[in-house]
């Protein structure tokens, strides 16, 4: 059985989806959980579920892609608990399929800001920590389509893409330290983010899910469980992996 005990466990992106199901796994294996994202009613209601099965957290409303809500959540954790021992770097958001040619400047913006300097920015300002700790985990929500391309939505594949850079890069500035970064890469999972793609273009959902070779969506927990390997010392030996929690695509 995974434990957890004695840990405290940073996830952003934490307010629902797969961030939501991996700060309720994390605590049922027993860390102390602070949930960041920029809904904190959704926020406040995971540590609700939590505090209900008798763990504990608290939650911080924080945009990872400003370095000073960034600073503001790192300094919290340490003044409440003094410590930090695993962050999942979750938050993260989606690109309307649409033609290269039809993309804007502000749509390019919004996906790297979240997906790759709110990655680096939660990355620098959490290695001090984990460092103060003594060493920890660290697992970064890539996809696979930073695995492979993605017709209509390139500007997400690159931000996935360069969460997977991040994440070798780092494994490697810290392997001697202590620190392990890892990165988890989901296949279509049911999400609230899911929904919202499957609402814009139902036809190219549809067909993403008939050529997947499981013949089904992924569920938040099961990219959890994942996670919770990865953030576990049953991982002990495991740095710079990407692991693909998607049902096979990526081994097509």
């Amino acid at each position: 059985m995974t434990t957890l005990s004695g840990k405290v466990a940073l996830i952003t992106g934490g307010t629902s989806g797969i961030g939501k199901a991996t700060a309720i796994a994390l605590a049922q294996a027993g860390a102390k959980v602070v949930v960041a994202g920029r809904r904190q009613i959704e926020g406040e209601e995971t540590i609700r579920q939590i505090q209900a099965m008798g763990g504990e957290g608290f939650a911080v409303s924080a945009d990872v892609s400003k370095e000073a809500d960034v600073q503001m959540l790192i300094e919290k954790i340490m003044t409440h608990y003094g410590r930090l021992d695993i962050a999942f770097n979750n938050a993260g958001v989606e690109q309307d399929p649409t033609p290269l040619t039809e993309q804007t400047e502000a749509t390019y913006d919004r996906i790297m800001d979240i997906n790759v300097k709110g990655v680096w920015l939660s990355l620098k300002h959490e290695i001090p920590a984990l460092l103060k700790s003594g060493g920890g985990a660290i697992v970064n929500t890539s996809s696979v389509l930073g695995l492979v391309g993605g017709a209509m939505v390139p500007i997400y594949t690159a931000s996935k893409h360069a969460v997977e850079g991040l994440t070798k890069s780092l494994a490697l500035e810290y392997a001697k330290q202590g620190i392990r970064v890892n990165a988890v890469s989901p296949g279509p999972i049911q999400t609230e983010m899911f929904d919202r793609l499957s609402q814009a273009n139902p036809e190219a959902i549809e067909q993403l899910i008939a050529g997947q070779p499981m013949g089904r969506m992924g569920t938040p927990e099961e990219v959890a469980n994942a996670v919770l390997w990865l953030c576990s010392d049953a991982s002990s030996f495991v740095t710079g992996q990407s692991i693909a929690v998607d049902g096979g695509i990526v081994a097509q």
